[in-house]
Formats: C-alpha cells, sequence, structure tokens
C-alpha cells in the first residue's frame, strides 16, 4: 500500500499537479564578470542540442504526440546518457508541455532552455503560409509579440525551466529563402534594413514577455556576431547574447568583442562539428572530438573570475544525435545523406575550397540507431560523447580554479582512448 502511494505522489508530480518551488534564476555582474545564477550559485550551463527524431522521420513528428509511456521511455534513455556525461541543460524548441520539462527536471536533474524559433522559418499569414518573415510588417509583429506573451504565461514558474531563447539564427534567414542550412552569408544595404526592424522586434518581444514572467532570463539567438552594431542599439533588454557559432578550433576574439561592443552575457546556443570528412567520404569521430574539446575549453576559461573576458556562461553543444532528415528534408529519410550542404575553412582536416564540408546528418555526438518496433531508438556515444563525459567534470567556478588547473584538466583528456571507448560500446 505504502508503495503505491509513493507511485500515486510521484506520477501526480510529473503530470503537473506537484507544489513544487521554481528555482530563482538571474544574471549577476560584479568586477570580474557575468554569471548566471541558480538559487544564488554560479551555474556554468553544460548543454546540449537535443531532439527525438527516429530515423524515417523528419520535423513533422513530435515525440510529445506519442502516449505517455512512449515518451517516457524515450527520455529516460536520453536523459539518463545526458547526465551520465555532466549535461545540465537542453535546449528544446516550443512544443514541449510544461509537464515533461518539470519530469525531466525532478527525474534526471536537467533543466531546459526553451526556444520559440520567432519566425525563422517563416508563419502564417492571414491563412497563408510566408516562408521568409518581414519583421517590419505590422501583421508579423502581432502575431509573434502574442506568441512570446503567450509562451511566457503557460511555461511561467515551470520548475526545471532554466531560460526562454528567442529565435535560431534569424539574421541568416533575411539571406536565405529556405529551412536548409547554406554558407554563411554577407550583410548588404537591404539586408541591414530588415534586421534593424527584426532586432527591434526582438526586443519588443523581451519586453512583452517580462511583462509576464521575470522569474527566468530571456536570450536572443543570433547567427555568430553579424549585426552587433545593431543588436547593441536594439536589443538592450535583453538578459542574454546568445549565438550559434562554427568558426572550427577556436571562437577567436568573440567573447572581448560582446564584452566590448555588447556588454552581455555570452551563450553559445549552438556550436560543435560534424563527425564526416567530406573528402575521404567516411565518418571522422576524432575530428568531431577534437573541436568539440577546443570549443568547451575556451568556453570555459571565459567565464568569470579567471582573468580572461569573463563573460561567458555556457553553451549548448550541437547536437546529442544525427539529423537524418536535415540534407532534403521531405526525402530520403532513411538514408544517412553524406552531401554536404555548406563549405567552412575553420574545419581544415577536409576543407578543400570551392567545395562544401560540412554534413549537416552527421552532427551528433551519437550516431542513431535503427527504430525499433515500439517507435524508439538507442543512441550510440561517439568518442566525442566519452570526450564531454571528461570535459564536464570540471567546474570553472569551484574555489581554486585556475586557467592553469583547467589546461591540466584539457590536457588528461585523451581522444585516442575515447575513441577505443566508443568502439568498445557500440
Amino acid at each position: 500500500m505504502l508503495k503505491m502511494f509513493f507511485q500515486l505522489l510521484f506520477l501526480a508530480s510529473f503530470l503537473g499537479c506537484s507544489t513544487a518551488q521554481s528555482e530563482k534564476i538571474s544574471i549577476l555582474e560584479n568586477k570580474d564578470g557575468i554569471r548566471l545564477l541558480v538559487d544564488g550559485r554560479a551555474f556554468m550551463i553544460n548543454g546540449m542540442n537535443w531532439d527525438y527524431y527516429p530515423i524515417g522521420t523528419n520535423y513533422t513528428y513530435s515525440l510529445w504526440a506519442q502516449p505517455e509511456e512512449k515518451i517516457k521511455a524515450a527520455l529516460d534513455s536520453e536523459m539518463a546518457l545526458l547526465k551520465n556525461i555532466g549535461v545540465n541543460a537542453i535546449r528544446v524548441y516550443t512544443g514541449i508541455p510544461k509537464k515533461w520539462i518539470q519530469y525531466i527536471y525532478e527525474v534526471h536533474g536537467i533543466y531546459t532552455m526553451l526556444n520559440h524559433t520567432f519566425g525563422r522559418y517563416g508563419l502564417t499569414l492571414e491563412g497563408q503560409w510566408v516562408a521568409n518573415t518581414e519583421y517590419a510588417d505590422p501583421r508579423v509583429k502581432k502575431i509573434l509579440i502574442d506568441e512570446v506573451s503567450t509562451l511566457a504565461k503557460e511555461y511561467k514558474n515551470t520548475p526545471g525551466l532554466l531560460l526562454y531563447l528567442l529565435g535560431n539564427e534569424n539574421n541568416y534567414g533575411l539571406f536565405w529563402d529556405g529551412a536548409e542550412t547554406e554558407n554563411i552569408p554577407v550583410e548588404d544595404r537591404k539586408s541591414t534594413q530588415r534586421a534593424r526592424a527584426m532586432y527591434q522586434l526582438f526586443n519588443e518581444a523581451v519586453l512583452a514577455m517580462k511583462a509576464v514572467d521575470t522569474s527566468r532570463p530571456i536570450a536572443i539567438c543570433n547567427g555568430d556576431l553579424q549585426f552587433l552594431d545593431i543588436i547593441k542599439e536594439e536589443c538592450k533588454d535583453a538578459d542574454i547574447f546568445g549565438t550559434n557559432v562554427y568558426r572550427g578550433v577556436s571562437f577567436d576574439n568573440l567573447f572581448e568583442r560582446v564584452k566590448k561592443e555588447f556588454g552581455k552575457p555570452v551563450l553559445f546556443t549552438e556550436f560543435g562539428a560534424d563527425a564526416f570528412d567530406a573528402l575521404q567520404n567516411k565518418e571522422d569521430q576524432l575530428a568531431q572530438a577534437k573541436y568539440i574539446k577546443s570549443n568547451w575549453k575556451e568556453v570555459y576559461e571565459n567565464a568569470a573570475g579567471l582573468g580572461k573576458a569573463g563573460n561567458s556562461i555556457g553553451g549548448f553543444t550541437f547536437q546529442f544525435s544525427d539529423g537524418w532528415w536535415k540534407f532534403g528534408q521531405t526525402y530520403n529519410l532513411k538514408q544517412h545523406d553524406t552531401n554536404a550542404s555548406w563549405g567552412n575553412g575553420g574545419y581544415k582536416e577536409d576543407f578543400k575550397k570551392g567545395q562544401n564540408n560540412m554534413n549537416e546528418e552527421w552532427f551528433g555526438v551519437c550516431a542513431k540507431g535503427p527504430t525499433q518496433p515500439n517507435g524508439l531508438y538507442q543512441s550510440l556515444p561517439r568518442a566525442a560523447y566519452f570526450v564531454l563525459e571528461e570535459i564536464h567534470q570540471l567546474n570553472p567556478y569551484a574555489r581554486g580554479m585556475s586557467l592553469e588547473k583547467m589546461d591540466t584538466h584539457f590536457n588528461k583528456i585523451n581522444i585516442d582512448a575515447a575513441l577505443q571507448k566508443a568502439a568498445t560500446k557500440n
């Protein structure tokens, strides 16, 4: 009887009937930098971009539309793997019911950053789908402000909710007509005019959400530092500068530029490397692990209190498992496509001038197992997964932490050993 009581109590808890108190989450800036605080304690975001798309599905699939026992099984499997490597937050797009945010937190101890794309992939305007959003249009403004205000009302005080995130490199959407990733664009006069209207609306959205919910910081998601001068002028009320960055082995001067030009904390909403060599036409776990290791070292080094920029509050590795639908998006969904869709010289191992080398379907730190009869799958760790397991054992805010201690920690991380571990596990 007592066992049944606790089972019912647990069920009521994750279905949203719990009286659990929501954490106090804030930003603190002082002389040695900027920190994200959770209940008064410095919190480094060891994040992961996470989704759930079985092989053969695409963006139209929703885990949240599945039976509850299936959702729970998927979450328990995936979150256990994430917790094992020290991931403390996931980035999830809107659509996730708040009871599952609470479940992920209360059962697995992992927070959620809730991401509204803010018109990045188009919207419905007067009954018609418009693929490229015009942020200066008053009709668009009303739709987006209403959506994010409703979002804040619905998710306010949800246990396990860490941050709100608006957008997903929407500045690139000013140039690209579709949702597929292309080469990073170069701004021109027309795009600059559209960008100003967009960032003005971002700030209006931040203020609208804060009018409803002041319990969670709000970040915007930009593509690298493009339009940073306009962002500085138009997005003064955003709490965090979130950015998707793919520069290769180093973020270079990004931390210092944001510190000097914008003054907001830096959160890497996406970064990482694919696990495929476009020149050799084969999987390359070694290169992926190398880039992720180097990137995370810089994320930690630039945390507050270590003598560098002091404005890094963490990041979300991109991504947990491969996206088999990313190239083409609506066809060949059961094929692990090896077409490279964009070029980036920062990833030198497979870069050749004039050729694409970035494989969108191979960014997972886990490969994706076959879809089982019950519609679930197993995520199969690559070397980068085991490298992250060692990376996240370090707390950059620990008492006595220094750049020298950080160097020692990262120098001990052996990628060859991680490769062997991945081969053994799979």
